[in-house]
């Protein structure tokens, strides 16, 4: 907590500047201010979260544009407000585009719950030399707009993603792309795939969140926590939707810490050799610090797409025979997501279905294993990258088939 006094009082002294600037303005011009001026308790904004990507993005060596795609007030005949007034507000997903080589294909990155593009920074470099790399921040995260969640149910909160990145899509002006999603950007993946099978090539789903339900995976310690008294507060703190976001929001100028021993813990933990360095991890807390104590917005699904215990309330096992889209599943040999749901789901599939693992890994498996997590991405691809020879490939060394 060495932090914390250092950031309260520069807090404070900013305080104390808006104070004596706005001690000659008028009482509405002050009563207009004062608010804000409050919140600075959350040392955040979107410039600042702006700034912090560029940040961790200076890491990476391939050039690339930063752009707010405009996506517009919502998709025309949509029931899914993306906003809370009637006003025709534009929103916005904010997109980082790698410089690539003539033709290359596109590859579309989509992040998980609570993170946002930034975290697939190891990543960039040696998929930019293969493929034109676009990643965004999913409407609701990281840079992009955060429009007040108005959604109330499993289908909306659905919608509220899938639309948004399919208005994306049409402000980029895509047609075929790989699309790739992590955790909860896999069930988005997917289930966009699902609704828009025309515009992907192939799918690739790592570490996806949301195949099984709690009915078809019974959790005997589940059962069990339920059953407890603590169970019972964990289980309305989730109805009642109390992300891990808020806590770090509550802790005002004291988050940042909390975020630091977040990062060093959860970040290279499985990894051999490959850990962040002082400045990766430097620039990751930073980053992610800012991106999760903004203003609540599409962190807010989370109650509405999984039960207690991220059990999905519509599974994508229930979906396989739908599949229309050759899939690759990526799990790290470490994951704490159940790559047996994958092999369920493609008991059903009509289209060719491949599940990696990835050693040395964890959930992050892009984090923990770069080098093992872009092999499995190239090797996933290679009917796209290298189509006269792609029978003959076989899996990379160090990878394992499920």
């Amino acid at each position: 907590m060495s932090r914390g006094p250092v950031a309260v009082a520069r807090m404070a002294e900013e305080i104390g500047r808006t104070a004596s600037a706005e001690s000659s303005s008028s009482t509405t011009a002050w009563r207009r201010w004062a608010w804000p001026t409050v919140l600075r308790w959350i040392p955040t904004s979107t410039d600042r979260i702006i700034a912090a990507e560029k940040r961790l993005l200076s890491l990476v060596k391939t050039g690339y544009e930063q752009e707010q795609v405009n996506i517009g007030p919502g998709p025309p005949g949509s029931k899914v407000r993306w906003f809370r007034s009637s006003s025709d507000e534009p929103r916005f997903i904010n997109t980082v585009t790698f410089d690539s080589k003539e033709n290359a294909p596109t590859l579309v990155m989509v992040h998980g719950y609570g993170a946002s593009q930034g975290f697939f920074f190891r990543n960039f470099d040696a998929l930019a030399t293969h493929f034109r790399v676009i990643a965004i921040d999913q409407l609701g995260w990281g840079g992009s707009s955060r429009p007040d969640f108005t959604c109330k149910s499993t289908e909306e909160t659905e919608t509220w993603f899938i639309d948004s990145f399919e208005e994306w899509r049409k402000a980029k002006n895509l047609n075929k792309f790989i699309l790739l999603g992590h955790s909860f950007g896999g069930y988005v993946a997917a289930k966009y795939a699902l609704k828009h099978p025309e515009h992907v090539q192939h799918l690739i789903l790592v570490g996806p969140a949301g195949f099984s339900s709690e009915t078809e995976q019974k959790s005997e310690w589940l059962t069990k926590l339920r059953a407890t008294w603590k169970g019972v507060i964990l289980n309305h703190l989730w109805e009642s939707n109390v992300t891990p976001q808020k806590v770090i929001r509550g802790l005002g100028p004291w988050g940042p810490d909390l975020v630091r021993r977040y990062t060093s813990a959860r970040f290279g933990s499985y990894s051999t050799g490959d850990t962040l360095t002082e400045e990766e991890s430097r620039l990751l807390t930073d980053y992610v610090y800012h991106t999760l104590a903004a203003k609540a917005s599409g962190e807010l699904c989370l109650k509405y797409i999984f039960s207690f215990g991220a059990f999905a309330r519509k599974p994508l096992l229930q979906s396989a025979s739908e599949w229309k889209i050759p899939t690759t599943f990526v799990y790290g040999y470490q994951d704490w997501m159940n790559y047996q749901g994958a092999q369920q789901a493609r008991k059903d599939m009509k289209v060719p279905c491949e599940i990696i693992r990835v050693p040395q890994a964890g959930h992050f498996v892009f984090i923990d294993n770069p080098a093992g997590f872009h092999s499995a991405v190239l090797y996933a691809c290679r009917r796209i990258l290298s189509p006269d020879h792609a029978e003959t490939q076989s899996l990379p060394e160090g990878l394992t088939s499920a």
